[in-house]
This record gives structure tokens, C-alpha cells and sequence, in this order.
């Protein structure tokens, strides 16, 4: 059996989907946990209550704690490592193997033109802190031969499913609602995009293969080197919509968080927006070189006829 923790979120319903083809049986774990296949076992519960987590986990083989944290920096100060270390204890204590779903945000930002599993950890927002602080607890416990464990990492999201990405609000759902889009960072930056469909369907392949724990692994992403100019034009096509967008600098963002909250969380990771961005997964290309990883054109195209428009 294999457990699903934050199974409510864009990986989380996804993963659902690919689980299936490496175990019959899955539970799904969150507040209020809905099936995706008629086969799922449903597992109410709170990642913050310690006897929740342990509860399901309990039996499980591999647990997958794929969460999602309201987007504020005082929210995941809060929450982030309480719900590490039920997640941690619970693993521990039952002997399951545990996949974890992270980002990049706790990266050195003067290395953001090739970001690599070997980057140095030096985050500069504080949602980097936040993430920095809980990989690390999860890495000693790995090297120490406490738990089974893993890290998988993604870029920013584009896909079907996607609740919230600072480019899906700000370009892709307004350019659907034939509204201007706006380009938050340097359109002339490029910038690493990981299509969701692809982060679940590896994060699955790899969860399931016993020689890839112990490691950080970056997962597949498109190696397309695309501005966000680019990137505008290739959903505004897609949508039959005006290329036109507005662009909005980093410091800018800044500025309008001194009155906007919003716009304060956002300028918090403005550092990766503002500069060249590529998200290097050779790694996982050389371990599993038979994965197709969806090109941008493509998954834009799969993400609109996914939306029914």
C-alpha cells in the first residue's frame, strides 16, 4: 500500500492517477479526501496532528508527502516543520519509505542560470529559509540511516490540475478569460516551466524504484530555453488571444508589497523571476533516459484542451 500525504493538492490528484500502475492499493490522506480511482482508500486527516500522520502512514510501504501550505511566509514558518517531523516520526516508526515534493526556492540565487542537485543551499527569500530548514532535517535523518527517504524537486508548475502558479494566475488564467496578461520578473529572462503531468507520472516511476532513495533528485523538465516573453506568446496562441502583456520588474512587485500583501509574498522569490532561471535535470535523464519529457508547446496545448475551451 502507498500513501498519499496532502493528497488534495495538484501533485497529490495527479500522483493518484499514476500510482496505480505500481500498487492496487492507495490511500489518500488530507482534510477531506475525495476519490480519483473508484479503488482509493480515503484517509481523513491533519498533517499538523501528529496521531493523524501516524495513523496514515501506518501499513503503508512508501508515503508521499506532496502538501501544499497557504502561499505566506508566516505560514510556512508555522506549519512546514511541524508537518516534517510528524511526517518524519511517522516513517520512522512504521518503516515506510517516504518520497518528499519540494522546490527550488532554497537555492543560491547567483546559481539560478543552472540550478543542479549539487547547488549550494544559501535561500535568500523566507520561503527558501522555510524550505532550507526542512530539507535539512529531512537529510540528516536520511544520512544518519534513520529513514528510507528521498527529495524530489520541481520548478515553478504549468499543467492540468494546477491550483496555484504565480504563471498560470497571472498569464495563463488571464489570457483565458481574454484578459491581459502580466509577466511578474524580466520577460527577457528565461525561465524553467516543470508541466505537471510529467513531475507526477516521474515522481511515481521513481518513488517505485528502490535504488533511487538516499538521493535529491530534480525531476524532468523541458530543457526549452523559453523567455517569459516567450512563454506569453506560446499560451497566448494556444488561446487564439493577442500576444500583448504587461510586465512587472521584481523591484516593482517590491514596492507594491509595502501595501499589498499579495504582492509581498510574491516579491519574496522575486530573485527567481528576475534573472535567467534554467532547472538542470540531467541527473534523472541519465537514470532514466526512456521518460518523454512533454515539450512546452505540447503541454500548453494539453493544459487548454484539458480546460474544455
Amino acid at each position: 500500500m502507498q500513501v498519499i500525504l496532502g493528497a488534495g493538492g495538484t501533485i497529490g490528484r495527479l500522483l493518484a492517477k499514476e500510482l496505480p500502475a505500481f500498487d492496487a492499493h492507495i490511500r489518500l490522506m488530507n482534510r477531506h479526501p475525495k476519490k480519483i480511482n473508484d479503488s482509493n482508500e480515503l484517509f481523513p486527516g491533519d498533517l499538523l496532528k501528529k496521531e493523524d500522520v501516524d495513523k496514515a502512514v501506518q501499513g503503508a510501504d512508501i508515503a508521499y508527502l506532496v502538501a501544499g501550505v497557504e502561499y505566506k511566509s508566516k505560514a510556512w514558518r508555522e506549519k512546514w516543520p511541524v508537518i516534517m517531523q510528524n511526517t518524519i516520526d511517522a516513517c520512522k516508526k512504521h518503516g515506510v519509505k517516504l518520497v518528499f515534493f519540494d522546490n527550488p526556492y532554497m537555492y543560491d540565487s547567483a546559481h539560478m542560470e543552472n540550478l543542479t542537485e549539487e547547488t549550494p543551499i544559501n535561500p535568500v527569500s523566507k520561503k527558501g529559509k522555510v524550505r532550507a530548514l526542512i530539507a535539512e532535517n529531512l537529510v540528516k535523518e536520511m544520512k544518519s540511516g534513520n529513514i528510507n527517504a528521498m527529495i524530489v524537486r520541481a520548478s515553478d508548475f504549468f499543467g492540468p490540475e494546477v491550483g496555484t502558479s504565480i504563471m498560470m494566475e497571472t498569464v495563463y488564467k488571464k489570457l483565458k478569460h481574454g484578459k491581459t496578461p502580466i509577466w511578474l520578473g524580466n520577460p527577457a529572462a528565461y525561465h524553467s516551466m516543470t508541466y505537471t503531468v510529467d513531475a507526477a507520472k516521474a515522481t511515481a516511476l521513481i518513488g517505485n524504484t528502490p535504488d533511487a532513495y538516499g538521493e535529491i533528485w530534480h525531476l524532468p523538465t523541458a530543457t526549452d530555453k523559453l523567455t517569459g516573453q516567450q512563454w506569453v506568446e506560446l499560451i497566448a496562441n494556444e488561446f487564439g488571444r493577442p500576444a500583448k502583456f504587461k510586465s512587472m520588474p521584481g523591484k516593482v512587485v517590491r514596492f507594491i508589497g509595502n501595501f499589498v500583501p499579495l504582492f509581498r509574498e510574491l516579491g519574496d522569490v522575486m530573485p527567481h523571476y528576475d534573472s535567467n532561471y534554467f532547472f538542470n535535470c540531467e541527473k534523472f535523464k541519465k537514470r532514466f533516459p526512456d521518460f518523454a519529457i512533454t515539450e512546452p508547446a505540447k503541454g500548453i496545448k494539453e493544459t487548454v484542451k484539458t480546460d474544455g475551451f
